[in-house]
């Protein structure tokens, strides 16, 4: 079992929280992790990355080479598409709909839209709406895992119960509200897949 992901998005979306999640859900799970972070300036809005690799097997290196990434998370739509070249032939692309716009250039959304649904594996979800219906858009990064869920590697319940550790000391409410949103990127995962 290996699964390399690219988490993307922008300072401040909580790329790094989804990596926290996922890595203690994996180590959890008698995985091997392997992390390497490039931060943004957040403050700016500028662009945040992490290479998240997990395996069944010990990692050598903690970047993951181009052509090689079986998933590309990403939170802000021209932000997953940094990162196409690393992507697999077979590898999923699944982002965020709603753009962060941060520069004055930001291209036409439909031309965004249309270059990740072009990605022959692709999910393209509106988690600011649904985190909104969830209860607050705070939670639109724990949409995309739970909409990344079924590509990892990983069991559900172990995302789970990773949310419930990372989240625990705030709080059993903002952990229920982090587990519906987890399950509703699920839900609206597996919606589009069999549509």
């Amino acid at each position: 079992m290996k699964t390399d992901i690219i988490l993307s998005g922008v300072g401040g979306q909580g790329i790094l929280s989804i990596a926290a999640v996922i890595g203690i859900a994996a180590i959890d799970s008698g995985l091997h992790v392997k992390q390497a972070e490039v931060h943004g300036m957040s403050q700016r809005g500028g662009a945040v990355q992490s290479h998240l690799r997990i395996s069944d097997k010990p990692i050598n290196s903690d970047l993951i080479p181009e052509g090689m990434c079986d998933i590309i998370l990403s939170v802000e739509p021209m932000e997953s598409l940094r990162y196409i070249p690393f992507l697999s032939k077979e590898g999923w692309l699944i982002t965020n709909s709603k753009p962060f716009i941060n520069i004055d250039n930001y291209p036409e959304l439909e031309e965004v839209h249309a270059a990740v649904k072009a990605i022959k594996n692709s999910v393209l979800i509106d988690a600011d709406g649904i985190a909104a219906e969830v209860g607050t858009r705070k939670v639109s990064n724990i949409i995309m895992l739970g909409a990344a869920s079924g590509f990892l590697g990983i069991e559900f319940s172990a995302l789970e119960n990773s949310i419930s550790v990372i989240f625990g000391k705030k709080g059993e409410a903002l952990v229920t509200l982090n587990l519906q949103a987890l399950a509703a990127g699920q839900n609206e995962a597996k919606n589009q897949l069999n549509s």
